[in-house]
């Protein structure tokens, strides 16, 4: 690969060794080691991240490896959106990888070659390594170009993460404006979804810096390049995650698969709306009050049969 790489990584050895295993086998030529502090509440956790970083700045290739090694924890939202900020104030573009996002080797080939086909096409704000519909794509092009700019595997250039709005300034006003609406079209359901997110994401109750990049690229009309078949997988689901911490979500069970080469390119730089809709019915759709009762009721189920066996064992081992 030719790229830089900016490797964010937090508290997950085993994790953190797979994909720094996967970095490793492409030995690229910078690389930036980004890691948030331990939470002082947190038991054990300081000796965790100290393993961590140790795993990820092992370096036996020939590379220039920089660090940002926090002492104190910023939370996710802080953290790696500074963590990005970092990276583009030394390199013009490159690749992200977080410690649970495992890649395909054909992944960094297909960045590399975005990344300088559109350097200068301000139009398209991304490029990804994610493709969620496990259907197919379907026509002979090699990606396609969406609104959603989808991070489980990544690039970008510092002329677009320039662009990048932490604290969603113009939030309130949009919102007002029905600019949600528009994007929409006649998919009621975006502006919904979306308006929830936004605000949630907006008054602070997600600690999270991703929203505010979809928002971001939004404002510009931005583009993603994105895969035609999919060359990233988190491999991150479970109790330890932040955000994605169901096992049983059809998005952990997405598969790697591979980029031919040569590319075939589209003819035009165009969003595919069809494919968009597939993610606004699929992945990106608001839940009815119902649902939402219906899914919280299961947690608290859950929680009370874990708690009977959780007695349960406790009984035994007293006795």
């Amino acid at each position: 690969m030719n790229s830089p790489l900016l490797f964010l990584v937090f508290n997950r050895p085993e994790k953190t060794r797979t994909v720094f295993e996967c970095i490793r086998r492409e030995r690229p030529p910078r690389l930036y080691v980004a890691a948030d502090g331990p939470r002082k509440e947190r038991a054990g956790e300081e000796e965790l991240c100290r393993e961590v970083r140790e795993i990820a700045v092992a370096v036996d290739w020939p590379c220039e490896l920089k660090t940002l090694f926090r002492s104190g924890n910023l939370g996710c939202g802080s953290a790696v959106s500074g963590a990005i900020d970092w990276f583009f104030s030394h390199e013009e573009e490159g690749i992200i990888l977080e410690d649970d996002i495992l890649a395909d080797p054909s992944f960094f080939r297909f960045c590399d070659e975005l990344l300088e086909r559109f350097r200068d096409e301000e139009r398209i704000m991304t490029i990804t390594g994610d493709y969620f519909n496990r259907n197919g794509h379907g026509g002979d092009e090699s990606y396609y170009f969406s609104r959603y700019p989808h991070m489980w595997g990544w690039a970008t250039w510092k002329r677009a993460w320039k662009h990048y709005d932490f604290g969603m300034s113009r939030w309130p006003e949009l919102k007002a404006s029905g600019w949600l609406e528009r994007k929409g079209g006649e998919y009621r359901g975006f502006a919904e979804y979306w308006t929830a997110m936004f605000d949630r994401t907006h008054t602070g109750e997600i600690d999270t810096w991703d929203y505010q990049w979809f928002y971001s690229c939004w404002l510009r009309d931005g583009l993603t390049a994105t895969p035609s078949r999919n060359l990233c997988r988190n491999i991150g689901f479970g109790e330890d995650a932040t955000h994605t911490k169901s096992r049983s979500e059809w998005r952990s069970k997405l598969t790697l698969q591979v980029m031919e080469f040569p590319l075939r390119h589209p003819g035009r730089l165009q969003r595919d709306v069809n494919a968009d809709g597939w993610l606004d019915r699929n992945l990106y759709k608001p839940h009815s009050p119902l649902y939402k009762k219906i899914r919280r009721g299961m947690g608290l189920l859950r929680l009370r049969i874990k708690g009977v066996f959780d007695v349960q064992a406790s009984r035994k081992m007293g006795g």
